[in-house]
C-alpha cells in the first residue's frame, strides 16, 4: 500500500507536487524553511483536505477514508505534542489505540499492543511516571510509542528530533530505519541532511513547494542540488555532507 500524490497543491507551502512511496522502508522529507514539508505531510495525514490535486493512499483519495480506517493505518506524529494533565508515560501510549476503540475500558490487545510499543521505543521503565516531568527525549518516544500503538503501516513524522540532543537524534532515526526495514513506511520530515543520509531509504527534497529531488540519499544529496536550493557550498564525502557558508 503506497501513497501516489499528482500535482498536489495547498492554499500556501506547496504547488504541484508528485511522487509516489515504496511501500515500506524510510523516506526522509528534507528542504529549507517554508519549502512545504509539513504542509506535504498533513495532506498525507488527511489533517489538510482542501488540497487541490490528488493525494491516494491505498488507491483511495485521502478525504474520502473514514477516519477511523485510516488512523488504523496511517499514524502522525506532530513536531510538538503538549499535554497539561498529569497522564502517565503508558497512559499517553494507551492513546494511540484510540481507533480501535470499543467501550469504556482498554482490552488485552490494546495492553499488549502498547507494552510492543514501549518495547521498541524503550520507554517500559518510565511507564508509570508523569509525563510531563520526562525529558524532552523521553517525552519523543512515548509520544512514538502512542503511534506505534495504532499498529499502523505508515508513520508521518513531523521533524522528530527537533528537541533532542544528538544522541536521541541518532537513537531516534535507528529506530525509525529498523521500522522501515521491518515492512513500515516511514516519512519522516528533516532539517538534517547527515541524518537522511546516513538513515533514508530515499530522500525527497522540496524547494518553493515543489520536488527538487527525488532518490536514494547518494543520488539526491549532491553538491549541485544542496547549494541550489539551501544556497550553501557542500561537499559530500565519507557518507557525510560538509557544509560552507
Amino acid at each position: 500500500m503506497t501513497f501516489e500524490l499528482k500535482s498536489v497543491g495547498f492554499a500556501f507551502g506547496l504547488t504541484e507536487a508528485s511522487f509516489e512511496t515504496p511501500e515500506a522502508g524510510l523516506v526522509a522529507v528534507a528542504g529549507p524553511n517554508g519549502a512545504g514539508k509539513s504542509t506535504l505531510l498533513g495532506i498525507m495525514a488527511g489533517l489538510r483536505p482542501a488540497y487541490t490535486g490528488s493525494c491516494l493512499y491505498d488507491g483511495v483519495e485521502v478525504r474520502k477514508w473514514s477516519r477511523r480506517e485510516f488512523a488504523r493505518r496511517v499514524a502522525f506524529l506532530p513536531q510538538m505534542l503538549r499535554l497539561e494533565f498529569p497522564f502517565t508515560a503508558e497512559q499517553v501510549a494507551l492513546m494511540g489505540r484510540t481507533p480501535y476503540a470499543g467501550g469504556w475500558f482498554e482490552s488485552p490487545e490494546d495492553h499488549a499492543a502498547v507494552e510492543r510499543a514501549m518495547g521498541i521505543t524503550d520507554t517500559v521503565a518510565f511507564r508509570s511516571r508523569d509525563f510531563r516531568s520526562l525529558s524532552g527525549g523521553e517525552r519523543q518516544r512515548v509520544v512514538l510509542a502512542s503511534a506505534l500503538a495504532q499498529e499502523p503501516r505508515v508513520l508521518l513524522l513531523d521533524e522528530p528530533t527537533t528537541f533532542l540532543d544528538l544522541k536521541h537524534q541518532l537513537s531516534m532515526y535507528r529506530i525509525l530505519a529498523e521500522l522501515g526495514r521491518g515492512g513500515m513506511l516511514v516519512v519522516s520530515v528533516t532539517h538534517d541532511l547527515n541524518l537522511a543520509l546516513q538513515f533514508a531509504d530515499r530522500v525527497l527534497v522540496l524547494n518553493e513547494g515543489r520536488v527538487a529531488g527525488d532518490g536514494t540519499p547518494r543520488e539526491v544529496l549532491n553538491p549541485e542540488l544542496i547549494g541550489r536550493v539551501f544556497g550553501v557550498r557542500a561537499d559530500v564525502s565519507a557518507g557525510w555532507v560538509h557544509y560552507e557558508i
